[in-house]
């Protein structure tokens, strides 16, 4: 029975860490350190979604006429033989064009000027509209005046500008003949433009009608492109350019005096877009 006892009190001291009236200690847990998991495919994509990078949209460009490149080139004499001047429209290699003018002469007296304009009028009427690159070309000489230089502000491609105009600077009709007062045509003359295609990265193809771009193509370039739009009632800008293959933004840089602010411009039925890059 001894030994029993013994044992007994052995076991209790194993039991309770063997303290005398110390408090028990729990036996420390092991346990295997867990393997790294893979995240299901499946179970990933239903939390969490990748947000698609939008394509940015490529800048639109237009390769200027080679600066000094001569588009036009004509000598003027007005009908009575009174006025002569040499004259050639060159590109200024940045998309503008400038007008230079050498052996002017004139014997009616009072100045004279020229400009360029879309709708020819006929010698002897007033001029209401002084167009692009009004000049003044100089008053009475006894011989040729000095070169000079006008730009052709705000044309753009120049070709439709198909008069050049010559008229009478003069003040006022006191002391001048009737046909020699203020802004009398002198001089009507034809211009002929050789006016170099621009290359473009912007190339609209027309794919056909649809809703909200439901309009005609009314002009064609000489390869066939579409030049010109006729809105129809109830067109977007968004739809026709949809119709065309061209981003929206190209079509507002075609277009760049559409109502509207930036980013809320808007389309008017029966009005014109253009959709030809050397147009502008």
């Amino acid at each position: 029975m001894a030994a029993v006892a013994v044992v007994s009190v052995l076991a209790g001291c194993a039991l309770f860490g063997g303290g005398g009236g110390g408090k028990p200690v729990a036996a420390p847990t092991h346990s295997r350190t867990p393997k790294p998991t893979t995240t299901p495919v499946a179970e990933d994509r239903s939390y969490a979604t990748a947000t698609p990078t939008p394509t940015p949209v490529p800048v639109p460009t237009l390769t200027p006429v080679p600066a000094g490149t001569v588009v036009a080139e004509a000598s003027v004499a007005s009908p009575k033989g009174s006025i002569h001047f040499h004259y050639r429209v060159v590109s200024n290699g940045d998309n503008t064009y400038s007008a230079q003018y050498s052996n002017f002469t004139s014997t009616v007296p009072v100045p004279v000027s020229v400009t360029f304009i879309d709708i020819a009028p006929n010698v002897g009427d007033g001029l209401t509209y002084h167009g692009i690159g009004d000049h003044l070309l100089g008053g009475p000489t006894s011989s040729a005046a000095a070169a000079s230089t006008a730009v052709l502000t705000g044309a753009g491609q120049p070709s439709y500008l198909g008069t050049l105009v010559t008229y009478s600077s003069a003040a006022s009709f006191d002391g001048v003949p009737q046909e020699l007062g203020p802004n009398k045509v002198l001089a009507v003359d034809k211009v002929r433009w050789s006016v170099p295609v621009r290359p473009s990265n912007v190339h609209p193809v027309d794919s056909g009608a649809r809703t909200n771009a439901a309009g005609a193509v009314t002009a064609t370039t000489a390869s066939g492109a579409p030049r010109r739009y006729e809105v129809a009632e109830g067109d977007t800008t968004q739809a026709v350019a949809d119709r065309f293959g061209i981003p929206v933004e190209w079509l507002l840089w075609l277009n760049p005096d559409l109502p509207g602010g930036p980013g809320s411009q808007y389309l008017y039925a029966s009005t014109a877009l253009n959709l030809d890059p050397d147009s502008l």
